[in-house]
């Protein structure tokens, strides 16, 4: 563990060095960028919130990393990333110098607020849904989808203890305020205290029999849990006894986030499915306020120290600061967005559009990284956009339909409304759009009408990628089947089948020529094909997981596959090598896009951010 821990100081040591200059770049967006990434669009996706010990900082763990927010300010005050894992749950010290944040991976990043990151703590091998230092900071307790919760030694970064549980079930967990015993809430409905010296196992208590855990909150005395239930209710519990003091009704259902204030006379509720955030008494159970205009879940709850401020993050990317007296909105940080699913070049490659799973379509200047509009009125998640050649019309497709926007004003100029079960392809010029139907077939559909032109028909499973030649006059169809169709639009005659794949087919892309298609499967073999032979002309081999999108440069030479392990693979179409690996995002890579020019490359990411890579000659 030592001298494990010496290598991560040593990697640590030169990483740190790169926080330092954060306050020279005017974009906060754009600081500590991945290697070879020449933007940064967007600050990611929220996972979590927390108001620093002296309430002048609020830390928002997400898909870049920690954010730190001056609250003083309302200015970005600096952002700490290793840009490998997106963080799933944060912690400040007592003092407030040093924030631990637990990732989707299992490692444990200790940072300094200001310069950086200290050292990792290795051991959990799945998500840290938890983590809290004691009142001494000295020790991190820490809880895992792998099954544990262990102690840490913040200065040794050692394990001190593995505490044995019954269950893999998530716990959030709490140090008492003398530090000698550790609180943790089970999903699996149970309270269980342990000895924070020995690990050893106090006691444990049964809640509620119509509480199904949902999220939890402690008081900062130690003396009660807040518990949320998918039935809507809150259980507020005893801690010394387990017995249920209140009971809170009000919300609908799925109570996801809790927070005690500092004095522990309010607690704070936000319900998945109903979108608000209420306050109540504590002691009485009596409903205070409600907080609304939600459209999307909250993700995260913190109360300032002094009670006054109640911040939390959600899925629409905003994070609000309430007045707890008054219910008024203070202020709001924006530039946070949910996962990017698409991304597209204009013609003139100086507009990116990217495409999110909030059902909003944001459009950028490829050249400054500044957002410039965003497009609403989506009834779902835009998976497939196209420019028109002229560069006028984003052409958007969704499992509802396909829309046409005006670009310069955001209008909808034409809306077709139908069910479409898997993603859409759209054909070069905009006026066609393929999906695969559950029958096994593929649909052709007039993009301006709405009218249904075809179905073809052949596979003998599920059809799940489909990519148009560039002239628009062949359509490939990857399968379950592990076969890949050529079809000729306009005349609806099945071409060819090629066959080689030893796995479903889960990605297409046609080469800017037209005579090559490359495509990948389930078993990670991305082959290319020549088209009038049918015959594999290359294998790529080296990726560790599923590939999620392809893409030719403009001249063929370079093919870029984004992959579920966050990285995008280049590949030299005709020597077979890898020509580089960009690494920087914190969650799979699902879209992928070259400029006109072949000069950058885009990726879109679930960890809520879409990066723009230099690609070098």
């Amino acid at each position: 563990m030592k001298k494990t821990l010496f290598s991560n100081f040593l990697i640590l040591l030169v990483a740190s060095t790169l926080y330092l200059s954060n306050t020279v770049a005017e974009d906060p967006t754009q600081w500590n960028l991945p290697e070879d990434a020449k933007a940064r669009l967007g600050k990611g996706k929220i996972t979590e919130i927390l108001y620093s010990p002296d309430g002048k900082f609020l830390a928002v763990g997400g898909g870049v990393g920690v954010w730190l927010y001056d609250t003083t300010t309302y200015q970005e005050g600096n952002l700490l990333t290793d840009h490998t894992h997106e963080v799933e749950s944060i912690a400040f010290s007592p003092d407030g110098r040093m924030i631990a944040s637990g990732s989707v991976e299992g490692l444990i990043t200790l940072w300094d607020r200001r310069t950086g990151p200290l050292t990792i703590l290795i051991g959990h091998t799945d998500i840290v849904w938890s983590v809290v230092f004691s009142p001494d900071g000295k020790t991190i307790a820490s809880d895992s989808r792998d099954g544990t919760t262990r102690l840490w030694d913040v200065i040794t970064g050692e394990e001190k203890y593995t505490l044995t549980k019954d269950t893999k079930s998530a716990s959030m967990l709490s140090f008492t305020p003398d530090g000698k015993t550790i609180v943790s809430v089970s999903w699996e409905e149970k309270i269980r205290l342990w000895d924070a010296y020995t690990g050893k196992h106090k006691k444990k208590f049964a809640m509620h029999p119509d509480c199904s855990v949902t999220g939890a909150g402690f008081s900062s005395d130690g003396k009660t849990v807040a518990i949320g239930s998918d039935n809507g209710t809150i259980y507020l519990h005893d801690l010394d006894t387990g017995e249920l003091k209140l009971m809170l009704t009000g919300h609908k259902e799925h109570i996801d986030q809790l927070a005690f204030s500092q004095d522990g006379k309010t607690v704070a509720t936000a319900s998945f499915e109903d979108k608000t955030i209420r306050l109540w008494d504590a002691h009485t159970g009596e409903h205070k306020k409600t907080f609304t205009g939600y459209t999307r879940y909250v993700r995260g709850l913190t109360f300032s120290p002094d009670g006054k401020t109640l911040a939390n993050g959600s899925g629409d990317g905003i994070i609000r600061f309430w007045d707890t007296r008054t219910g008024n909105e203070k202020h709001t940080f924006t530039g946070h967005w949910e996962h990017v699913v698409s991304v597209a070049f204009n013609p003139n490659g100086d507009i990116i559009a990217s495409g999110h799973s909030d059902d909003i379509v944001r459009l950028w200047n490829a050249d400054t990284g500044q957002h410039i509009k965003t497009l609403n009125g989506f009834r779902n998640v835009v998976y497939s956009m196209l420019f028109s050649p002229d560069g006028k019309i984003l052409v958007c497709a969704t499992n509802f339909g396909v829309s046409l926007l005006d670009v310069h004003t955001g209008e909808h100029k034409k809306t077709l409304t139908m069910d479409i079960p898997y993603s859409p392809e759209l054909s070069p010029d905009g006026n066609t759009f393929a999906i695969g139907v559950d029958d096994k077939t593929i649909s052709l559909w007039d993009a301006h009408t709405g009218e249904h032109k075809k179905t073809l028909g052949g596979h003998t499973d599920r059809v799940g990628c489909l990519a148009f030649s560039p002239d628009g006059k062949t359509l490939a169809s990857g399968s379950d089947d592990k076969t890949i169709y050529l079809w000729d639009v306009d005349t609806d005659k099945h071409k060819m089948t090629l066959t080689g794949h030893t796995d479903w087919v889960n990605c297409l892309a046609f080469s800017p020529d037209g005579k090559t298609i490359a495509s990948s499967d389930g078993n990670l073999n991305i082959l290319l094909w020549d088209i009038d032979t049918g015959k594999t002309v290359m294998m790529f081999i080296g990726h560790t997981d599923w590939v999620q999108c392809l893409a030719f440069s403009p001249d063929g030479k370079t093919l870029a596959c984004g992959n579920r392990d966050k990285s995008i693979y280049l590949w030299d179409t005709h020597t077979g090598e890898q020509k580089k690996r960009f690494t920087g995002h914190t969650d799979w890579v699902r879209s992928i896009a070259f400029s006109p020019a072949g000069k950058t490359l885009l990726s879109g990411s679930g960890d809520g951010s879409v990066l723009i890579w230099k690609i070098n000659p």
